[in-house]
């Protein structure tokens, strides 16, 4: 009986909860979720998956792969991620992406994917993925932060530190990252790194700037440096990005 001295303690171990997780997970609107086999064929999707495909259902997306959904640029890198996840067996934990969505809008995602080995041979069966849109916080979530996030967006062409970040609010460098962490999602490192690419992006989009000089302008060492980090962000090299943009 519940509550008796006999009873033994449950474990999750023995819970059969999988229908309700991915009823939780189909319920986050923020949270992309999917789960592919070793051929890249998604198993199982959640409704923001859908949308984000522009698909009208499930049973349109189930059996797929990304080469179905998205344009070749976005298929390579995430094919590129599965195999890197299958290659090293470990997570891909946290990868700070800029994604256009469906709408022609840029957005900013984190993405972490896990692989999946079989319950009983431990063999890999395949990988599953979360995708979380970092929304823009409310400036009253933001407190204190503003000072940090000002002073990022006034000094992107200098060496921004994350421990002078932390000295303009009087806090360790943990404890900020902690902070930041909590309000928009992303580490100091991973912040700049956004102001830094978002500025870029639209630069290349809204004036005719030359590459090189709109690398300077937002922190980048060369024109080397900020292709190279500019594709590790957008899967595109900055003058790819500014014809797509103009399309």
């Amino acid at each position: 009986m519940p509550g008796s001295e006999s009873s033994q303690e449950a474990t999750f171990e023995d819970f059969d909860c999988q229908s309700q997780l991915l009823a939780l997970i189909d319920a986050l609107v923020d949270v992309i979720f999917c789960a592919k086999d070793l051929r890249g064929r998604y198993v199982e999707v959640n409704s923001a998956f859908v949308r984000r495909t522009g698909a009208t259902s499930k049973r349109r997306v189930i059996g797929t792969t990304a080469r179905d959904h998205f344009n070749q640029d976005l298929a390579d890198r995430y094919e590129r991620q599965d195999a890197q996840v299958y290659a090293t067996e470990r997570p891909l934990r946290n990868e700070l992406e800029l994604i256009r969505r469906p709408s022609g809008m840029h957005g900013w995602y984190v993405t972490t994917k896990l692989p999946v080995a079989h319950r009983e041979t431990g063999e890999p069966v395949g990988l599953v993925s979360i995708s979380r849109d970092l929304v823009v916080p409310a400036a009253t979530e933001m407190a204190d932060l503003r000072l940090v996030i000002q002073f990022v967006h006034d000094n992107l062409a200098d060496t921004i530190r994350v421990a002078d970040l932390a000295a303009i609010i009087g806090v360790s460098p943990d404890q900020l990252s902690r902070r930041l962490k909590q309000a928009v999602g992303l580490t100091p490192i991973q912040f700049v790194q956004r102001v830094r690419i978002d500025r870029a992006a639209h630069l290349l989009t809204n004036t005719d700037n030359r590459i090189a000089d709109i690398g300077v302008e937002c922190g980048f060492y060369d024109q080397s440096d900020f292709t190279r980090r500019f594709g590790q962000y957008t899967n595109s090299t900055p003058a790819q990005f500014r014809l797509a943009s103009r399309a």
